[in-house]
């Protein structure tokens, strides 16, 4: 078969790999002599939006490809950038060129194309690289992934799906999967954000409703502070300490609220004002599971007394437990940590996890 171009790029979740994923490998195999698949949301805690592994989407992946097809196809794993779109696109970017050197090519004059169909605004990112030729492939009429996990940890169904509503591999794969603990884990959590939503909605109105949200981010000394959160949903991650904003309070009398209620941090109010060395409001609208949640994040920078130590803290209110991470432990967490603080994080530190993404 004569092929138009050296590469294929094809970008995804694959949060589960589906037939319409299927379709899309299949015209990217035969666009190119080599496809290079991106699996993003790579270094994510399992949630009920990212509830699978890289490792594990590889799997289901190269379970529906021949033989024939293996050698020809990499997959590799790119970090999310919620808040940085440029960090996002040099991670694919760089990937895709280490696999065209180590093919003993040129990245510069490599023919590159990006396979995928423009199915709605979530789909923008196939108009960043305007380097590589967009090859466009119809919808395919199939369940979406985000059906897919729905039924699939609903706890009614118990992980059970028609199988041939999804490929051989990843219905054998979802089978084995419904058997482990974090099937279980997710499932719980499946339930309890289901009834958070049908909980709290504006009465009367169609609408769903925003949520405010204040978190602090505070350092002393190389040092982050963190909270485990003790319940769902993302039990047992790392976050920031933070929570619902009052009705009668200020932003920041919130976030100092919420700091000292799940931390004992004992800095007086008026100190712990003083630290602050910026605020910044994140607003990505998939950003919490629990529906549109904007928070509002204050940098607190404390002084640090050498002769006792860093400040004292204690885990309590909704955090199982508080702690100090040196800044270059936390940098290695990106999996640990809950939604997007990871990168809320890295938004004031000066984007020193850009390296990790």
């Amino acid at each position: 078969m004569n092929r138009k171009h050296q590469y294929a790029v094809l970008i995804g979740r694959f949060q589960p790999f589906h037939f319409g994923h299927q379709r899309l490998v299949e015209q990217a195999l035969r666009t190119a002599e080599r496809v290079i698949i991106v699996v993003g949301s790579d270094k994510q805690h399992r949630s009920v939006k990212n509830p699978f592994t890289f490792e594990e989407r590889e799997r289901m992946i190269r379970g529906s490809l021949r033989n024939t097809e293996q050698g020809r196809t990499s997959v590799i794993g790119v970090a999310d950038s919620p808040y940085n779109d440029n960090i996002w696109i040099s991670g694919i970017q760089s990937g895709v060129d280490r696999l065209i050197s180590a093919d003993g090519a040129s990245p510069q004059d490599a023919s590159v194309a990006i396979v995928g169909h423009l199915k709605d605004s979530s789909s923008y990112y196939l108009k960043l690289f305007p380097k590589w030729q967009f090859v466009a492939i119809d919808n395919v009429e199939s369940m979406n992934a985000t059906d897919v996990r729905h039924l699939y940890f609903d706890p009614e169904n118990r992980g059970q799906l028609s199988v041939d509503v999804l490929p051989d591999s990843t219905a054998a794969f979802l089978s084995t999967f419904a058997s482990t603990h974090h099937y279980q884990a997710i499932a719980e959590e499946h339930a309890f954000l289901k009834d958070y939503a049908s909980k709290y909605r504006y009465a009367g109105s169609e609408f769903p409703p925003i949520y405010s949200t204040v978190d602090a981010v505070v350092v002393e000394a190389g040092h982050i502070l963190l909270v485990q959160r003790k319940f769902s949903p993302g039990k047992g991650t790392w976050a920031l300490p933070g929570g619902f904003i009052g009705h009668d309070e200020f932003l920041v009398d919130a976030a100092i609220r919420e700091l000292r209620e799940e931390t004992r941090l004992k800095v007086p109010v008026p100190v712990l004002k003083g630290s602050i060395k910026g605020q910044h409001v994140f607003d990505a609208p998939a950003r919490s599971q629990r529906g549109r949640t904007i928070t509002h994040a204050f940098h607190f920078e404390l002084n640090h007394n050498q002769w006792t130590g860093l400040s004292e803290v204690k885990g309590s209110d909704d955090a199982a437990q508080a702690r100090w991470f040196p800044i270059a432990e936390f940098l290695r967490m990106q999996e640990l940590m809950y939604e997007d603080h990871y990168f809320i994080a890295n938004h004031f530190l000066g984007g020193l996890g850009a390296q990790y993404a």
